[in-house]
């Protein structure tokens, strides 16, 4: 994932987010040259894991490859959390 490009406010308020303890600034970012990467500190596998799953549920993004899902299911009204193609194939598996 590309590094987000930041402004030198963004980056005061990304700290500040820090001091309060929220996970939200978690990722890299990109400031006059620098990249500078936030991460938890001897955080699991699983934990990373889930943390980029809901992310990418969250924005409506398939959780195995990351491709934009655009079907909704009708009984929740919700995005699926699978694209098309990996729906169609954990269909056929069972």
């Amino acid at each position: 994932m590309e590094p987000k490009k930041v402004t030198l406010k963004k980056l005061h308020e990304v700290i500040e987010a820090l001091q309060e303890g929220s996970e939200e600034p978690i990722g890299n970012y990109f400031y006059k040259g620098f990249r500078i990467q936030i991460s938890k500190y001897r955080s699991s596998g699983t934990e990373r894991y889930m943390r980029l799953y809901r992310k990418r549920r969250e924005n409506g993004y398939c959780v195995r490859c990351g491709a934009k899902v655009t079907k909704k299911n009708p009984k929740t009204g919700k995005l699926y959390r699978l694209c098309e193609f990996h729906r169609e194939i954990t269909d056929r598996k069972s």
